[in-house]
C-alpha cells in the first residue's frame, strides 16, 4: 500500500513539514541581525548628551533586538527537528558564525541595563543581563576554543579560504570583556567584583592575542590571493569589531576598576581607535568598489552594523575618559553611519527573507 501523509509516522510528518524544513535552513549567521539591532540601542544609549529622542530610539531598538533574539532562538529550536538542518561544525565557512549567537545574547543583555532598564525596572534588568552575559560568555568561550581547534587541526583550509568571518569566534570573548564590567556595581564588593573584573581582563587578552594571530593571515590573503568574493566584501568591516570592542573594554575597565586602568585605557584606546578609522576607510572603499561591480545582497551585509556600533561605544568611552569633543563628534558621526547601515540591511533582509524561506 502506498504511503500517504496520513499513514506516515507522526514524527516524519512533523520533521518533513515545510515550516520545519525552512527553519532548519536558518544558521547561526542570522544572529548577526540581532547583534546589529541591539548595538543600535547600546550605541544610542552611550552617546554623549543623551536626549529624550535618543532614549526613545534606544528603547525601541532594544525591544526589537530582544524580540528578534527570542524569535530566532525559537526558529533555531524548531529547525533542529529537521534531518537536513544546518550543522555548523560540519562546514568551516558556517562554523565561524558560531561566534554570533553568544554576541547576540550579550548585546541584548547589556542593553537591558541601559535602554531596557526603564521598561524592565532595575532588578529585572540586572537579572536579565546577568543571565544573558553568563550564557553568552560560556557559549562564546566554547565557540572560540572549538572553532579555533577545528580550523587548526581538523578542517582542510588553505590561505585562500581565509575570510574576515574567521574573526567572529575569537571576538566573542572580547564582547564578554567589554560588557561584563557593567555588572560589577551590582555584585557584592570584594571577591565577586574582582573576579568579574579580572576575568574580563583575561578574556580581553585571550581575544586580543587570537585576533593578532589571525589579522596577518587576513592581510596576506588579501594581498596575495586576490580580492574576496563579492558576497564577502562586507565582512571586511568585521575587522572593526575587535578594534572597537577592545577600546570599549578598556574604557569599561577604567570606569569600574582601579585607577591604573585609566592610563591604560588612553594608551591603548586612542591608538587602536585611530587604526579603526583607517580600516573603516579601507573597508568603505572596498564596499564602494564592490557595489560598482554589482555586489549582491547577502546576510553578510549585517557586517556593516555591529562592528561600526562597537566603534560608537568605543568613541563614547574615550570621550567619557578625556572630555575631548573630537571623540563626541566621532561617536555621533559613527552612530549616523550605523543607523544608515542598519536601515539598509534591515530593508534588504525583509525583502529577501521570503525568497530564502521558499528556497
Amino acid at each position: 500500500m502506498a504511503t500517504t501523509a496520513l499513514t506516515r509516522p507522526v514524527t516524519r510528518r512533523i520533521t518533513d513539514h515545510p515550516v520545519v524544513e525552512a527553519a532548519g535552513r536558518f544558521g547561526p549567521n542570522w544572529y548577526a541581525a540581532v547583534m546589529g539591532t541591539a548595538i543600535v540601542a547600546n550605541g544610542a544609549h552611550a552617546l554623549p548628551g543623551l536626549s529624550g529622542a535618543l532614549v526613545g530610539l534606544a528603547e525601541g531598538f532594544w525591544v526589537l533586538g530582544f524580540t528578534g533574539l527570542l524569535a530566532l532562538v525559537g526558529i533555531r529550536l524548531v529547525g533542529r527537528l529537521h534531518r537536513a538542518r544546518v550543522r555548523p561544525l560540519d562546514d568551516p565557512s558556517v562554523a565561524v558564525f558560531l561566534g554570533c549567537p553568544p554576541m547576540a545574547l550579550m548585546a541584548v543583555g547589556f542593553g537591558a541595563l541601559g535602554a531596557g532598564e526603564p521598561l524592565l525596572g532595575q532588578g529585572n534588568a540586572v537579572a536579565l543581563d546577568a543571565v544573558l552575559w553568563t550564557l553568552g560568555t560560556g557559549y562564546g568561550l566554547w565557540a572560540a576554543g572549538t572553532v579555533m581547534y577545528k580550523l587548526a587541526m581538523h578542517y582542510e583550509v588553505a590561505r585562500g579560504d581565509f575570510a574576515p568571518t574567521w574573526l567572529l569566534p575569537v571576538v566573542a570573548p572580547m564582547v564578554s570583556a567589554a560588557l561584563g564590567p557593567a555588572l560589577i556595581p551590582h555584585l557584592p564588593a570584594g571577591q565577586a567584583q574582582q573576579t568579574v573584573l579580572y576575568g574580563c581582563l583575561a578574556m580581553f587578552g585571550m581575544s586580543l592575542v587570537a585576533v593578532l594571530m589571525l589579522l596577518p593571515t587576513l592581510f596576506a590573503r588579501l594581498t596575495h590571493d586576490g580580492p574576496l568574493p563579492k558576497t564577502l566584501v562586507p565582512t571586511l568591516f568585521l575587522v572593526l569589531g575587535p578594534l572597537g570592542q577592545s577600546v570599549t573594554a578598556v574604557t569599561q575597565f577604567a570606569a569600574h576598576g582601579p585607577s591604573v586602568f585609566g592610563g591604560f585605557a588612553l594608551l591603548y584606546g586612542v591608538p587602536v581607535f585611530g587604526f579603526a578609522l583607517l580600516w573603516l576607510a579601507v573597508a568603505g572603499a572596498a564596499t564602494v568598489r564592490g557595489l560598482r561591480q554589482g555586489m549582491p545582497f547577502a546576510m553578510t551585509w549585517w557586517a556593516y552594523t555591529f562592528p561600526v556600533g562597537t566603534c560608537v561605544t568605543g568613541a563614547a568611552g574615550l570621550y567619557a575618559r578625556t572630555g575631548l569633543d573630537v571623540f563626541a563628534v566621532a561617536s555621533v558621526a559613527l552612530f549616523v553611519l550605523l543607523v544608515t547601515a542598519w536601515a539598509v540591511a534591515a530593508l534588504r533582509t525583509a525583502r529577501w527573507v521570503p525568497t530564502f524561506v521558499r528556497a
